[in-house]
């Protein structure tokens, strides 16, 4: 039970992330609307908790090739991808 303990805060961990991400002003208003998206399925429970985060990892992955993104909210996006990468099933 305590890796399912130990995902969840990670998962709870990323999720804290991308919604400081997505609520801070500086960030573009295109990477706000695609990281409220991954929120909203980080949190769908349709599937397991490994799918969501490695989805979300593959996503997140995209956006940081944004060559409009800023150095400092691509270093909060690789913060989640690492919290995300810790969750095993």
């Amino acid at each position: 039970m305590a890796d399912k303990k130990q995902n969840d805060e990670s998962m709870s961990d990323a999720i804290e992330t991308l919604s400081q991400i997505a609520q801070n002003t500086s960030t573009p208003k295109t990477i706000k609307k695609s990281i409220t998206d991954l929120i909203t399925e980080l949190n769908n429970t349709e599937y397991s908790l490994s799918v969501r985060a490695a989805n979300t990892i593959s996503l997140l992955d995209d956006i940081t090739q944004d060559p409009n993104l800023p150095s400092y909210v691509r270093t909060q996006l690789w913060q989640a991808v690492s919290k995300l990468e810790s969750i095993r099933e």
